[in-house]
Formats: structure tokens, C-alpha cells, sequence
């Protein structure tokens, strides 16, 4: 008896949760994605063996009629081809629709990056804004820690707000991050991170277990490490947002714009392929066309 649209889609999720060992993040991603297609077809959905490229490219227009970004209409695709991969090698489907379907390019944005003084500027704020009622006294420790180490080390917000005290080596200066995937690296930590997170250790007794902690002494959530970084954002004067992933960026940016060589780059960002970190080359080079032109003299 031919497997429910139900029993496939359960079982893709198992084999990307167990097999792949993807995120929880992706996870939801691709899950969130099958569910939107089904959806979109309603009564005219019977299985996904059922379905042709046709109907796939049907959806693509739909899409790009409700004027859908292209990072989304791609996100959805790659789950959906991810899915009918799975259905070929596993399910014996002869024939994977998707691969006739052509996307829309990628756009392909730069990323927003903080310039230096910007960045002093965020990291001095914990130390200069007064202590809420009721707040420990080593909380602008914890939340300088918190800055100076995205900034230092360009962590993911999960990676950041998962890491154990027991991860950070003050001898060697590194930091053993659990990326995605599961996947381990080690992260050189900056002189000035490295003493903020011993001040805010000693200052909050934080010897084991996680890091980052809140006033009841549970570990910080991502939700809530986003939160001090906006409350801190209020304060600097910066006119755009900022969220952990521009920390991020910034940190990408100003190793390129130093001399480091783009493998480096990569390998401290956790990127599984080089292709995602060459984005950053787009804004070292934009940065330099600006310097040319605003001082050679013969640049106009």
C-alpha cells in the first residue's frame, strides 16, 4: 500500500532530524514550507507523487503575483526540492518535478555593517546606562560580555546564547562553539572579550553550566539576548536597526577590511561553503571603490 502525503512528509523530517542532523530552525523551515504548499492546492492535493512540474510552476507565478520575496519563494523551493530528493533515493519516485522548475535569481543584498566608532560606541553603553531596580550588580558585566563576544567572534545568536562556561579556554584563548548542525569550531576570542567575560564571571560567580544567565540564574534565551541588544540600540544613536546577525556581519566585514584572507573568514564563521562568505567581499570592495574616489586626486 502506497505511503499517505502524511507518512512521507513525517518521514523526510525524521531522516533531516536524525540523518542530516539539521537545525531545529531548518526543521521548522521545511515543515512550515510543505505545510504552505499543501495549503495553496487545498481539495486539489492528493499525494506529493501525484504532482508534476506544472503544478510547482503554477505556484512560482502565484507567488511572484502576490509579490513574495525571492529569499522566500527560494527558502520554499529548497524545501520542497530537498523533500522530492528524498522521495527519488528513498521512496523509488521516478522522476523529481522540481528539477524542472527554474527560480528567480537570488537577490543579492549587502549586508549592513556598523562602522568602528559605532561599535565602541555599543559596547561602552552597559557601563554608562544606570542599573534597573532589582538588577544584580553584575548584569553591565554579563551584557558587555555578551557584546564584546559577538562582536569578537561573530557567533550565531543560538551559538551565543548555548554556550557553557566550560567552553571558553582562558589559557588558549578560544572558544569551542557547537554550530550548525552540530557541528564544532574553534573561535578565537579578542584580549577585550576575554577579560569582559572573566569580569562578569567572577562578578556573578558563574563557574559551570551555562554562561549567560539571567537574574534568576537560568540560562538567557535568544529572545532575551535580542532584547538587552535593542534596549542598548536605544540608547547608541546607531539610525538603523541592529540585530545579533549585523553584529555578525560587522565582525565578517572588519576582518576582510584588515587584510584576513576569506577562508579564515569562513572557517570562523562556520560557513560550510565559501559561496555564503563571498557576500562579504562585495562590501570590502564597495568600501574601497568609496575611499578611491573621495581621495584620488584624478578619481572624478
Amino acid at each position: 500500500m502506497p505511503a499517505s502525503a502524511d507518512q512521507l512528509q513525517d518521514g523526510f523530517l525524521e531522516f533531516l532530524a536524525t540523518e542530516k542532523n539539521v537545525s531545529h530552525h531548518t526543521l521548522s523551515n521545511y515543515e512550515r514550507s510543505l505545510r504552505f504548499y499543501r495549503e495553496s492546492l487545498g481539495e486539489r492535493f492528493t499525494n506529493w507523487p501525484d504532482l508534476t512540474a506544472d503544478h510547482f510552476r503554477a505556484w512560482l507565478f502565484e507567488l511572484m503575483k502576490g509579490e513574495v520575496s525571492r529569499s522566500t519563494i527560494r527558502l520554499r523551493f529548497a524545501a520542497l526540492r530537498s523533500f522530492y530528493k528524498y522521495l527519488t533515493h528513498r521512496h523509488g519516485l521516478p522522476v523529481n518535478p522540481l528539477t524542472e522548475v527554474q527560480l528567480p535569481k537570488a537577490e543579492k543584498k549587502l549586508p549592513v555593517t556598523l562602522t568602528l566608532a559605532q561599535i565602541e560606541g555599543l559596547l561602552a553603553l552597559p557601563h554608562q546606562l544606570p542599573l534597573p531596580k532589582q538588577a544584580p550588580d553584575w548584569l553591565p558585566h554579563r551584557d558587555t560580555a555578551i557584546l564584546e563576544l559577538f562582536y569578537s567572534s561573530g557567533l550565531r545568536l543560538a551559538e551565543l546564547a548555548g554556550l557553557d562556561a566550560e567552553q571558553v579556554d582562558f589559557s588558549s584563548s578560544t572558544l569551542r562553539v557547537i554550530g550548525k548542525g552540530e557541528k564544532e569550531r574553534m573561535v578565537p576570542v579578542g584580549s577585550h572579550a576575554a577579560e569582559a567575560i572573566q569580569r562578569y564571571r567572577q562578578a556573578a560567580q558563574v563557574h559551570e553550566g551555562p554562561l549567560f544567565i539571567s537574574k534568576l540564574r537560568r540560562r538567557l534565551s535568544t529572545r532575551s539576548i535580542d532584547q538587552l541588544l535593542q534596549k542598548y540600540l536605544r540608547h547608541s544613536g546607531i539610525p538603523f536597526n541592529v540585530t545579533p546577525h549585523k553584529l555578525r556581519h560587522s565582525f565578517a566585514t572588519h576582518l576582510l577590511d584588515h587584510g584576513a584572507d576569506l577562508r579564515s573568514v569562513q572557517s570562523l564563521l562556520g560557513h560550510s561553503s565559501l559561496s555564503t562568505t563571498q557576500i562579504y567581499t562585495h562590501v570590502t570592495k564597495t568600501r574601497l571603490k568609496e575611499a578611491y574616489h573621495k581621495a584620488h586626486p584624478r578619481a572624478q
